[in-house]
């Protein structure tokens, strides 16, 4: 695929705060500059609804994520932290999974992890993990939000990806927020 040809995709945000986590995403997925879908669907609840997790990348690619996820999750009973970290393994030594272009952000009410395919298992400090085309500009306004207003987590994730999509054209404001309780 040339570089002009570069699918775009989305933007996922998410976050733990107190007992709660939630997680959101846009709809949007490009293919150079022409928006192919408005409304994709890129944030699910997994494990018996005690885990986000939410993708970033190819489509197909971010689905077969999304089922070796999910079969990890149930390997090892929910446990959110042993599941991404096999993932990650796995992901890092199957030639078939070392192609896929995506990245996952998984949240539960204890972990929120990005999981990337170079074998990446990222457990940020503040609990709020970002991937995307308007992961940075999320995770600003996630962090600022945190810090500035009392909004429930997911008021706040839809508030910085509302944000996000005012900045980056590769985001639009389809969301997309699932809440732990």
């Amino acid at each position: 695929m040339r570089p002009a040809e570069r699918m775009r995709h989305t933007t996922i945000l998410g976050l733990r705060a107190g007992a709660r986590a939630a997680m959101g995403g846009d709809g949007q997925v490009t293919l150079g500059d022409t928006v192919m879908k408005q409304k994709a669907r890129k944030v699910r609840t997994l494990y018996k609804g005690r885990v986000l997790v939410g993708f970033a990348g190819g489509a197909a690619d971010g689905l077969t994520l999304f089922e070796r996820f999910e079969s990890k999750l149930d390997e090892f009973k929910g446990n959110l932290e042993r599941a991404a970290v096999e993932l990650a393994k796995e992901w890092r030594t199957d030639k078939m999974l070392r192609r896929l272009e995506a990245q996952l952000a998984v949240v539960d009410k204890e972990h929120a992890f990005v999981v990337s395919g170079t074998g990446d298992l990222v457990e940020p400090d503040d609990g709020i993990v970002a991937i995307g085309a308007g992961g940075a500009y999320a995770l600003a306004a996630a962090r600022a939000l945190l810090k500035y207003s009392s909004l429930e987590p997911p008021q706040l994730v839809r508030e910085a990806l509302q944000i996000a999509a005012s900045i980056c054209v590769y985001t639009n404001e389809n969301l997309v927020v699932e809440e732990l309780r």
